[in-house]
């Protein structure tokens, strides 16, 4: 039985104007996988159209896109199928679009490999 999931960006914790994306810089913690386990990360970040980190606290990972996925910095969310427990690179997350009080799929675009990253502490 497939398991459906979404992950959805606070608007206020990014900027969402045209040309306003920027993906923070990020420690690098180790090799990149091709998959990692639905327990890894707690809530999602949407960087810009082809960055999107998967993160528990500061930690988690970062997955860089193969190409823009449009509409992503629209609405900065996101949901994604799988039958196993972990998401892999070759998953494909669909766009949340919102449509009135409604949030319908949108384009559908590959996940690139995962980079374990540590975010800079905010100060």
């Amino acid at each position: 039985m497939p398991l459906l999931l979404a992950g959805c960006s606070d608007p206020a914790a990014g900027p969402t104007r045209r040309g306003a994306d920027r993906v923070p810089a990020a420690r690098v913690v180790g090799p990149a996988a091709t998959c990692i386990p639905l327990t890894a990360f707690r809530e999602t970040q949407v960087r810009d159209g082809q960055t999107i980190d998967f993160l528990a606290g500061r930690r988690g990972w970062r997955t860089t896109l193969p190409a823009r996925c449009p509409g992503l910095t629209i609405d900065r969310s996101f949901t994604y199928a799988t039958s196993i427990t972990q998401l892999c690179s070759m998953d494909i997350i669909r766009v949340l679009q919102r449509l009135g009080p409604d949030l319908v799929p949108g384009a559908a675009c590959g996940l690139g490999p995962f980079v374990p990253i540590e975010l800079p502490e905010r100060s």
